[in-house]
């Protein structure tokens, strides 16, 4: 088994002792992503829904640094630190999967890193050759 980390400075840096994403047996398991602009590592707002569009960018930008875009992804986990944002999250993130969405579970939990309100992990399905 290869594995292969995969890191971009479009993406903020991880805040800890972990890699952005992880490709390995043709799939790619990416770290949660936060609503975090990449530039000063701060929360773009302390609203719900530019955190999820922030996220959603972060997320892109890992998966590009990969090869690899949203149609790739077979799988989500959004982590919600208030189930009453579900609505405005599902709007956002409807956005980028109009067709054919992947699966998905969705989890509040009592507190996320940074405060965030939101936090989206990703699994893609790497095609052919494997991630760059």
């Amino acid at each position: 088994m290869e594995k292969l980390i995969v890191a971009t400075d479009k993406a903020p840096k991880a805040i800890g002792p972990y890699s952005q994403a992880v490709a390995v047996n043709g799939f790619l398991f990416s770290s949660g992503s936060l609503g975090m602009n990449v530039e000063t590592g701060e929360l773009v707002s302390p609203e719900v829904g530019p955190q999820t569009r922030q996220a959603l960018d972060n997320l892109g930008a890992v998966l590009a640094a990969a090869g690899l875009s949203f149609e790739h992804i077979v799988k989500t986990t959004i982590f919600l630190r208030d189930m009453d944002d579900f609505a405005a999250v599902n709007e956002i993130y409807a956005e980028r999967f109009k067709d054919a969405p992947p699966a998905r579970s969705t989890v509040e939990v009592a507190r996320l890193p940074r405060n965030a309100k939101v936090e989206i992990e990703a699994i893609a399905v790497i095609p052919g050759d494997g991630a760059k």
